[in-house]
Protein backbone atom coordinates (compact mmCIF):
# COMPACT_ATOMS: atom_id res chain seq x y z
CA UNK A 1 0.00 0.00 0.00
CA UNK A 2 1.23 3.60 -0.96
CA UNK A 3 1.13 6.16 2.08
CA UNK A 4 1.59 9.79 2.25
CA UNK A 5 5.14 10.71 3.86
CA UNK A 6 6.76 14.20 5.09
CA UNK A 7 9.35 13.24 2.65
CA UNK A 8 10.69 16.38 0.33
CA UNK A 9 11.90 16.55 -3.06
CA UNK A 10 15.62 17.06 -3.17
CA UNK A 11 16.10 20.77 -4.03
CA UNK A 12 19.21 22.26 -6.14
CA UNK A 13 20.40 25.55 -7.25
CA UNK A 14 21.77 25.80 -10.48
CA UNK A 15 22.09 29.92 -10.07
CA UNK A 16 24.72 31.13 -12.77
CA UNK A 17 25.16 27.87 -14.30
CA UNK A 18 25.05 27.40 -18.10
CA UNK A 19 26.65 25.75 -21.06
CA UNK A 20 28.98 27.97 -22.41
CA UNK A 21 31.18 28.16 -19.16
CA UNK A 22 31.41 25.40 -16.55
CA UNK A 23 31.17 27.64 -13.38
CA UNK A 24 32.82 26.48 -9.82
CA UNK A 25 30.41 24.67 -9.07
CA UNK A 26 29.36 22.57 -11.68
CA UNK A 27 30.80 19.49 -10.68
CA UNK A 28 29.13 19.71 -7.07
CA UNK A 29 25.60 20.65 -8.71
CA UNK A 30 26.18 17.62 -11.48
CA UNK A 31 26.85 14.86 -8.81
CA UNK A 32 23.65 16.02 -6.42
CA UNK A 33 21.67 16.04 -10.04
CA UNK A 34 22.62 12.55 -10.80
CA UNK A 35 22.17 11.31 -7.08
CA UNK A 36 18.79 12.92 -7.46
CA UNK A 37 17.75 11.35 -10.62
CA UNK A 38 19.11 8.13 -9.48
CA UNK A 39 17.26 7.83 -5.92
CA UNK A 40 14.56 9.65 -6.64
CA UNK A 41 13.87 10.40 -10.53
CA UNK A 42 13.33 14.10 -9.85
CA UNK A 43 14.14 17.04 -8.25
CA UNK A 44 13.64 21.15 -7.15
CA UNK A 45 15.54 23.26 -8.99
CA UNK A 46 16.08 26.94 -8.62
CA UNK A 47 16.47 28.24 -11.62
CA UNK A 48 16.90 32.55 -12.00
CA UNK A 49 17.30 32.55 -15.23
CA UNK A 50 14.17 33.28 -16.09
CA UNK A 51 12.62 36.55 -14.97
CA UNK A 52 10.08 36.71 -12.08
CA UNK A 53 7.96 38.82 -14.15
CA UNK A 54 8.11 36.62 -17.19
CA UNK A 55 7.15 33.75 -13.99
CA UNK A 56 3.89 35.23 -13.25
CA UNK A 57 3.31 36.23 -17.08
CA UNK A 58 2.81 32.81 -18.24
CA UNK A 59 0.18 32.30 -15.52
CA UNK A 60 -1.86 35.18 -17.18
CA UNK A 61 -1.48 33.87 -20.66
CA UNK A 62 -2.64 30.58 -19.80
CA UNK A 63 -5.49 31.84 -17.84
CA UNK A 64 -6.73 33.91 -20.98
CA UNK A 65 -6.03 30.67 -23.09
CA UNK A 66 -8.51 28.38 -21.06
CA UNK A 67 -11.09 30.79 -20.89
CA UNK A 68 -11.37 30.83 -24.45
CA UNK A 69 -14.71 29.03 -25.71
CA UNK A 70 -14.44 24.98 -25.61
CA UNK A 71 -15.19 25.11 -29.39
CA UNK A 72 -12.14 27.40 -29.69
CA UNK A 73 -9.59 25.26 -27.53
CA UNK A 74 -10.28 22.44 -29.90
CA UNK A 75 -8.90 23.81 -32.54
CA UNK A 76 -5.35 22.44 -31.34
CA UNK A 77 -5.00 19.24 -33.11
CA UNK A 78 -2.14 17.18 -33.61
CA UNK A 79 -1.57 14.18 -35.28
CA UNK A 80 0.56 13.57 -32.22
CA UNK A 81 -1.04 11.25 -29.36
CA UNK A 82 -1.24 13.55 -26.66
CA UNK A 83 -0.28 17.45 -28.30
CA UNK A 84 -3.36 18.28 -28.90
CA UNK A 85 -6.53 19.78 -26.67
CA UNK A 86 -7.46 17.05 -24.01
CA UNK A 87 -10.64 17.69 -21.96
CA UNK A 88 -13.88 16.71 -21.34
CA UNK A 89 -12.53 13.41 -20.08
CA UNK A 90 -15.96 11.93 -17.07
CA UNK A 91 -12.42 10.09 -15.43
CA UNK A 92 -10.56 12.95 -14.81
CA UNK A 93 -13.42 16.28 -15.25
CA UNK A 94 -10.75 18.66 -13.26
CA UNK A 95 -8.23 18.30 -16.14
CA UNK A 96 -7.87 19.68 -19.34
CA UNK A 97 -4.47 20.81 -21.70
CA UNK A 98 -2.96 21.82 -24.76
CA UNK A 99 0.18 21.52 -26.64
CA UNK A 100 2.48 23.69 -28.10
CA UNK A 101 4.96 21.85 -30.53
CA UNK A 102 8.49 23.55 -30.59
CA UNK A 103 7.68 26.38 -28.46
CA UNK A 104 10.48 27.60 -28.25
CA UNK A 105 10.79 28.27 -32.31
CA UNK A 106 8.48 32.30 -31.96
CA UNK A 107 6.99 31.37 -35.77
CA UNK A 108 5.75 28.24 -34.53
CA UNK A 109 4.12 29.92 -31.31
CA UNK A 110 2.86 32.55 -33.20
CA UNK A 111 1.06 30.41 -36.29
CA UNK A 112 -0.56 28.37 -32.96
CA UNK A 113 -1.81 31.40 -31.42
CA UNK A 114 -3.51 32.72 -35.08
CA UNK A 115 -5.61 29.93 -34.60
CA UNK A 116 -7.04 31.09 -31.50
CA UNK A 117 -7.10 34.52 -32.32
CA UNK A 118 -6.88 35.09 -36.08
CA UNK A 119 -6.20 38.94 -35.54
CA UNK A 120 -3.13 38.00 -33.40
CA UNK A 121 -1.67 38.10 -29.98
CA UNK A 122 1.74 39.38 -29.66
CA UNK A 123 1.80 38.97 -25.52
CA UNK A 124 0.30 35.76 -25.52
CA UNK A 125 3.23 34.45 -28.31
CA UNK A 126 6.02 36.61 -26.94
CA UNK A 127 5.37 34.92 -23.25
CA UNK A 128 5.10 31.81 -24.23
CA UNK A 129 8.47 31.45 -26.67
CA UNK A 130 10.35 33.68 -23.77
CA UNK A 131 9.53 30.75 -21.77
CA UNK A 132 9.95 27.72 -23.25
CA UNK A 133 13.21 29.31 -24.67
CA UNK A 134 14.83 29.98 -21.38
CA UNK A 135 13.83 26.92 -20.09
CA UNK A 136 14.99 24.45 -23.09
CA UNK A 137 18.72 25.61 -21.05
CA UNK A 138 17.87 24.31 -18.19
CA UNK A 139 16.57 21.19 -19.82
CA UNK A 140 20.34 21.05 -21.92
CA UNK A 141 22.31 22.24 -18.74
CA UNK A 142 20.37 18.68 -16.79
CA UNK A 143 20.77 16.71 -19.68
CA UNK A 144 24.58 17.60 -20.07
CA UNK A 145 25.10 16.42 -16.47
CA UNK A 146 23.45 13.70 -16.96
CA UNK A 147 25.55 12.09 -19.82
CA UNK A 148 29.10 13.57 -18.09
CA UNK A 149 28.13 11.08 -15.09
CA UNK A 150 27.84 8.36 -17.10
CA UNK A 151 30.59 8.77 -18.86
CA UNK A 152 28.52 9.16 -22.23
CA UNK A 153 29.40 13.02 -22.84
CA UNK A 154 30.40 11.96 -26.21
CA UNK A 155 26.99 11.52 -27.16
CA UNK A 156 25.80 14.94 -25.98
CA UNK A 157 25.23 16.42 -29.71
CA UNK A 158 23.65 13.22 -30.86
CA UNK A 159 21.36 13.25 -27.84
CA UNK A 160 20.08 16.76 -28.06
CA UNK A 161 19.63 16.71 -31.43
CA UNK A 162 17.59 13.53 -31.74
CA UNK A 163 14.75 15.44 -29.91
CA UNK A 164 12.11 18.26 -30.17
CA UNK A 165 10.10 20.14 -27.31
CA UNK A 166 6.54 20.16 -26.72
CA UNK A 167 5.57 22.59 -23.89
CA UNK A 168 2.37 21.26 -22.23
CA UNK A 169 -0.39 24.09 -20.78
CA UNK A 170 -2.48 22.27 -18.02
CA UNK A 171 -5.51 23.69 -15.63
CA UNK A 172 -7.17 21.90 -13.08
CA UNK A 173 -9.94 23.49 -11.77
CA UNK A 174 -10.67 23.50 -8.06
CA UNK A 175 -13.29 20.56 -7.05
CA UNK A 176 -14.71 23.03 -4.41
CA UNK A 177 -14.64 20.95 -1.92
CA UNK A 178 -11.74 19.98 1.13
CA UNK A 179 -12.27 15.98 0.11
CA UNK A 180 -9.21 15.44 -1.76
CA UNK A 181 -10.17 14.84 -5.67
CA UNK A 182 -8.31 13.01 -8.64
CA UNK A 183 -6.77 15.98 -10.76
CA UNK A 184 -4.69 13.53 -13.16
CA UNK A 185 -4.11 9.71 -12.56
CA UNK A 186 -1.18 8.03 -11.76
CA UNK A 187 1.44 7.35 -14.63
CA UNK A 188 5.20 7.75 -15.70
CA UNK A 189 6.09 10.55 -18.22
CA UNK A 190 6.89 8.95 -21.61
CA UNK A 191 9.58 11.31 -22.84
CA UNK A 192 13.03 12.37 -22.26
CA UNK A 193 13.30 15.17 -19.37
CA UNK A 194 10.17 16.83 -18.07
CA UNK A 195 10.25 20.27 -16.37
CA UNK A 196 7.27 21.40 -14.53
CA UNK A 197 6.52 25.10 -13.70
CA UNK A 198 3.08 25.41 -11.39
CA UNK A 199 0.93 28.32 -9.78
CA UNK A 200 1.48 27.92 -5.96
CA UNK A 201 -1.62 25.73 -5.63
CA UNK A 202 -0.87 22.51 -4.26
CA UNK A 203 -1.40 19.05 -5.90
CA UNK A 204 1.33 17.43 -7.73
CA UNK A 205 2.19 14.14 -5.59
CA UNK A 206 5.38 12.13 -6.89
CA UNK A 207 5.98 8.43 -6.03
CA UNK A 208 9.37 7.26 -4.40
CA UNK A 209 10.63 3.84 -5.50
CA UNK A 210 8.94 2.01 -1.91
CA UNK A 211 5.43 2.80 -2.93
CA UNK A 212 5.34 6.28 -0.67
CA UNK A 213 3.71 9.61 -1.88
CA UNK A 214 5.42 12.87 -1.88
CA UNK A 215 3.46 15.78 -1.90
CA UNK A 216 5.11 18.75 -3.50
CA UNK A 217 4.44 22.51 -2.00
CA UNK A 218 5.14 24.96 -5.30
CA UNK A 219 7.03 28.54 -4.83
CA UNK A 220 7.18 30.78 -8.01
CA UNK A 221 10.94 30.43 -7.65
CA UNK A 222 11.16 26.73 -8.49
CA UNK A 223 10.69 24.11 -10.85
CA UNK A 224 10.13 20.21 -10.88
CA UNK A 225 12.42 18.23 -13.13
CA UNK A 226 11.63 14.77 -14.35
CA UNK A 227 12.85 11.74 -15.90
CA UNK A 228 10.71 10.32 -18.76
CA UNK A 229 10.80 6.58 -19.36
CA UNK A 230 12.54 7.55 -23.13
CA UNK A 231 15.82 8.24 -20.98
CA UNK A 232 15.19 5.27 -18.48
CA UNK A 233 15.38 3.16 -21.33
CA UNK A 234 18.92 5.05 -23.12
CA UNK A 235 20.33 4.80 -19.53
CA UNK A 236 19.61 1.40 -19.18
CA UNK A 237 17.63 1.32 -16.33
CA UNK A 238 20.05 3.79 -14.61
CA UNK A 239 17.95 6.43 -14.27
CA UNK A 240 14.58 6.00 -12.87
CA UNK A 241 11.35 7.21 -14.24
CA UNK A 242 9.17 8.21 -11.19
CA UNK A 243 4.93 7.81 -10.85
CA UNK A 244 3.15 10.87 -10.66
CA UNK A 245 -0.32 12.08 -10.13
CA UNK A 246 -2.10 15.51 -9.18
CA UNK A 247 -4.77 15.35 -6.41
CA UNK A 248 -7.04 18.57 -5.78
CA UNK A 249 -8.79 19.73 -3.12
CA UNK A 250 -10.29 23.47 -2.44
CA UNK A 251 -11.70 26.20 -4.75
CA UNK A 252 -8.15 27.30 -6.46
CA UNK A 253 -7.72 26.29 -9.97
CA UNK A 254 -3.92 25.31 -10.50
CA UNK A 255 -2.08 26.19 -13.35
CA UNK A 256 0.84 24.61 -14.73
CA UNK A 257 3.25 24.11 -17.57
CA UNK A 258 5.30 20.80 -18.79
CA UNK A 259 8.37 21.43 -20.98
CA UNK A 260 8.72 18.06 -22.24
CA UNK A 261 12.32 17.43 -24.76
CA UNK A 262 10.83 14.25 -26.78
CA UNK A 263 12.66 11.84 -29.08
CA UNK A 264 12.11 13.21 -32.87
CA UNK A 265 10.23 10.45 -35.00
CA UNK A 266 12.38 7.79 -36.42
CA UNK A 267 15.49 8.27 -34.21
CA UNK A 268 15.91 4.49 -32.82
CA UNK A 269 16.04 5.06 -28.71
CA UNK A 270 19.27 3.19 -27.93
CA UNK A 271 21.82 2.29 -24.65
CA UNK A 272 24.84 3.47 -25.59
CA UNK A 273 27.35 0.37 -25.36
CA UNK A 274 29.33 1.63 -22.75
CA UNK A 275 26.34 1.49 -20.44
CA UNK A 276 25.99 -2.35 -21.05
CA UNK A 277 27.92 -4.78 -19.28
CA UNK A 278 27.80 -8.21 -17.20
CA UNK A 279 26.36 -6.25 -13.95
CA UNK A 280 23.79 -4.04 -16.34
CA UNK A 281 22.49 -6.70 -19.11
CA UNK A 282 20.59 -4.40 -21.53
CA UNK A 283 17.07 -4.09 -20.42
CA UNK A 284 15.30 -2.45 -23.63
CA UNK A 285 15.96 -3.54 -27.30
CA UNK A 286 15.78 -0.07 -29.67
CA UNK A 287 12.72 1.11 -30.30
CA UNK A 288 10.90 4.44 -31.94
CA UNK A 289 9.50 6.41 -29.68
CA UNK A 290 6.47 7.42 -32.15
CA UNK A 291 6.24 3.63 -32.55
CA UNK A 292 5.66 3.57 -29.03
CA UNK A 293 3.30 6.39 -28.59
CA UNK A 294 1.04 3.91 -30.37
CA UNK A 295 0.90 1.05 -28.39
CA UNK A 296 1.10 2.99 -25.89
CA UNK A 297 -2.36 4.63 -26.30
CA UNK A 298 -4.19 1.84 -27.61
CA UNK A 299 -6.70 0.01 -25.49
CA UNK A 300 -3.88 -2.86 -24.44
CA UNK A 301 -1.71 -0.19 -24.03
CA UNK A 302 -3.82 1.98 -21.58
CA UNK A 303 -4.53 -1.02 -19.82
CA UNK A 304 -0.75 -2.14 -19.13
CA UNK A 305 1.16 -0.63 -15.92
CA UNK A 306 4.23 -1.20 -17.96
CA UNK A 307 3.96 -1.02 -21.54
CA UNK A 308 7.77 -0.01 -22.18
CA UNK A 309 8.40 -3.53 -20.71
CA UNK A 310 5.50 -5.09 -22.76
CA UNK A 311 6.65 -3.23 -25.76
CA UNK A 312 10.27 -3.04 -25.99
CA UNK A 313 11.90 -4.87 -23.15
CA UNK A 314 14.41 -7.62 -23.50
Amino acid sequence: MSSKTTLKLPQIDFTSLNLEAKSPNWELVKSQVYEALLEYGCFEAIFDEIPIELRKAIFASLEELFDLPLETKQLNVSKKPYHGYVGQYPMIPLYESMGIDDANIFDKVESMTNNFWPDGNQSFSKTIHSFSDELTKLDQIIRKMILESLGVEKYLEEHLNSSNYLLRVMKYKGPETSDTKLGLSSHTDRNIVTILYQNEVEGLEVMTKDGKWISYKPSLNSFVVMIGDSLHAWSNGRLHSPFHQVMMSGNEARYSTGLFSIPKGGYLIKAPKELVDEEHPLLFKPYDHVEFLKYYYSEKGQRDQFPMRTFCGV
